[in-house]
């Protein structure tokens, strides 16, 4: 098994992590400050991305982004992570891969636009009364002649407010499964400013300042039948398809800010002296960094294995599921760590320790909670013997 990267990949994570520190280090303190990344300054940065060719990467060539392949792109992600989440995102942002499975009106009408530039996507699945529970939502779509009638909420959804549209996972009937009946969920394209649709100001939340969420309410929407994303009731089938790899890119992005609060402690441990000596000779100090390195290189190899296997068609839900678990709990465990190094200095705004700290705590959350990812790997362990 060859762990080298390629010349192209040490190409990609390179620019990428010069990018991010030339161009989007400086503009974090007044983000987690003022929780608001200003527009102007989204327009600048996405110009010199585009121009660096680090704006859509995810999506193929032929639409017009960097078609990179799985590993590679996770490199990229790793390296974004480094920073102010709200930054990377709109930034230098990835439009929803799910844009790929829409019919050429569809690419033409919602994907472009995205990777241009011109505007950003948001997925809308989350409910308040079905977080993990994707078949348990009660937001329906209803067919009513050559339209669909949408009615329903969903909340904690991702930058929805400077989204100019949604893809809207909706309730469109119900089957027999041996766990009682189950929603059968179809995705529809719904653009902002339709009667009916209305964006709320979400929750203020302590992770990813300037990352906002908003509540969509959905009232009578009326929107069209062209406007279906993909097959009817096959939308859970068409998320996992396409969205699937996100996981890893959660992953991923850990990866990055974990590496980032390491080298601080590890430089603080070599410079900083207590009685007479650095305090990284300290065996207090020195076997955090150890274990702090080897949950480091642990979830690394967890993740980029998962990727390898993703572009060779042979990852399975539970590679990504033990993947995204390590990756995020490792993150959480690195963050804490390495303010317990610095001390009070840790958690002062002066380093981004703290915001490190504060931000990985939701990573554990989205894309699936680590209790949803323990569930997925017991499961393919006991289901074999027959438990």
């Amino acid at each position: 098994m060859n762990f080298e990267l390629t010349e192209e990949q040490s190409l990609i994570q390179n620019t990428t992590r010069t990018f991010v520190e030339k161009e989007l280090y400086p503009h974090e303190l007044e983000i987690e400050r003022t929780g608001v990344v200003d527009p102007d300054l989204i327009k600048s940065l996405q110009k010199k991305a585009i121009e660096a060719g680090l704006y859509a990467a995810n999506i193929p060539e032929e639409l017009g982004g960097a078609g990179l392949d799985t590993l590679t792109w996770l490199l990229y992600e790793k390296e974004l992570g480094r920073t102010n989440y709200a930054l990377h995102w709109t930034a230098v942002a990835r439009p929803s891969n799910i844009l790929c499975a829409g019919t050429k009106e569809q690419i033409e009408k919602y994907l472009m636009p995205c990777v241009r530039g011109d505007t950003w996507d948001c997925l809308a699945m989350t409910e308040p009364g079905a977080g993990s529970d994707l078949r348990g939502m009660k937001a329906t779509a209803i067919a009513d002649g050559d339209d669909y009638v949408l009615n329903g909420t969903k909340h904690f959804i991702s930058h929805a407010d400077v989204a100019d549209f949604t893809i809207a996972f909706m309730a469109t009937g119900e089957e027999d499964t041996p766990r009682g009946k189950k929603k059968l969920i179809t995705a529809f394209f719904v653009d902002k400013g339709t009667k009916g649709y209305e964006i709320s100001k979400g929750y203020n939340n302590v992770s990813h300042r300037g990352y906002t969420n908003a509540t969509l309410h959905f009232d009578n929407c009326r929107i069209p039948k062209e406007n279906m994303l993909g097959e009817f009731h096959k939308g859970f089938d068409l998320a996992n398809q396409w969205l699937g790899a996100t996981r890893l890119q959660v992953g991923a992005t850990c990866l990055g800010r974990a590496e980032r609060a390491f080298n601080h402690a590890l430089e603080y441990a070599a410079t900083r002296e207590q009685f007479g000596q650095q305090i990284g000779r300290f065996q207090g100090i020195s076997f955090k960094l150890a274990d702090m390195a080897l949950e480091l290189k642990a979830a690394n190899l967890l993740i980029m294995e998962a990727g390898w296997k993703y572009d060779q068609g042979t990852c399975t839900d539970t590679d990504m599921a033990m993947a995204k678990l390590k990756a995020t709990e490792m993150l959480a465990m690195v963050a804490d760590e390495a303010i317990q190094i610095h001390g009070g200095m840790g958690l002062m705004d002066e380093l981004p320790l703290e915001r490190i700290w504060r931000d990985a705590r939701i990573e554990r959350i989205w894309e699936g909670t680590s209790e949803i990812q323990r569930h997925i790997i017991s499961r393919s362990l006991l289901r074999p013997l027959g438990a």
